[in-house]
């Protein structure tokens, strides 16, 4: 779980991300199979992801935030991130594994410039 504290006057963009077979891939052991990403305000769920690149709609967007903020690249599909808009105020990021999954994740949060 992350927390994220939005101030300023209007809404910014970020970029989070959950990361657990890219994680495998650099070395991280037990690291998350299949991770499951979730934003809240307060008990409000905004939006979740269990596959970065679903919907394929959204690749070329998240690949590009990625590359803005200097994000390593995820290198499997099964890693999660979702590009979201803001408004002021708290936030939460909650990683699990998809239908109860457990292992070792890393949650990013980036705001895009």
């Amino acid at each position: 779980i992350a927390g994220l504290v939005v101030t300023g006057p209007g809404p910014r963009t970020y970029l989070i991300r959950g990361a657990g077979p890219t994680l495998a891939n650099l070395g991280v052991l037990n690291a998350l199979d299949d991770p499951f990403l979730q934003i809240y305000r307060g008990e409000t769920l905004l939006r979740e992801n269990d596959d970065w690149d679903t919907p394929a709609s959204a690749q070329a967007a998240l690949s590009d935030a990625a590359k803005k903020t200097g994000a390593f690249p995820l290198q499997v599909r099964r890693d999660s991130a979702i590009l979201i808009t803001l408004q002021p105020g708290t936030y939460t990021a909650k990683l699990s594994g998809f239908e109860g999954s457990t292992g070792v994740g890393l949650v990013e949060i980036y705001e895009l410039p």
